[in-house]
């Protein structure tokens, strides 16, 4: 009996530490709130392709993606029956300027290097982003990223 391909996206979520700082966007989807970078990760693209991308294009720094602390599997309703989406951890460093963007666009309205013990005074998408900034500063070197092939998404 063939089995039912099971529809699954594929997605990046970036914490970038730097000098006691870390790195939050204000998005201009889910409510203008703060959060990390983090976006889908593209047909053909590696988790690492994503990380820098996805970084770049919501807070204007450029990151090495240096290794990925978690992976996480969830179930969500989709067309036709349940969706699995696979989430990607992943601790970066800066590369180059550290001046995040300032000018709002199709991505985020706004970059912000923020003190870990601040990041209670922005209103977050998602109280999760306080457990991944905990879990890059404290986790060993986990999975390192290079290497890694790119995602297919199922149809």
């Amino acid at each position: 009996m063939a089995r039912k391909r099971i529809p699954s996206g594929f997605f990046v979520y970036v914490v970038v530490e730097h000098e006691g700082h870390v790195l939050l966007v204000r998005e201009t989807k889910h409510g203008q709130l703060w959060y990390a970078p983090a976006g889908g990760i593209e047909p053909g693209e590696t988790i690492r392709e994503a990380a820098i991308r996805e970084t770049m294009e919501e807070a204007g720094v450029l990151v090495e993606p240096v290794d990925i602390i978690r992976i996480d599997q969830e179930w969500h309703p989709g067309e036709g029956g349940l969706t699995s989406w696979w989430r990607f951890i992943v601790r970066a460093r800066v590369v180059g300027s550290i001046t995040p963007k300032r000018y709002p666009d199709h991505h985020t309205l706004e970059a912000r290097w923020v003190r870990p013990d601040r990041i209670a005074e922005y209103p977050l998408r998602h109280r999760e982003v306080h457990e991944l900034v905990a879990l890059a500063e404290r986790a060993p070197p986990a999975l390192p990223i290079s290497g890694l092939p790119p995602v297919a998404r199922s149809a």
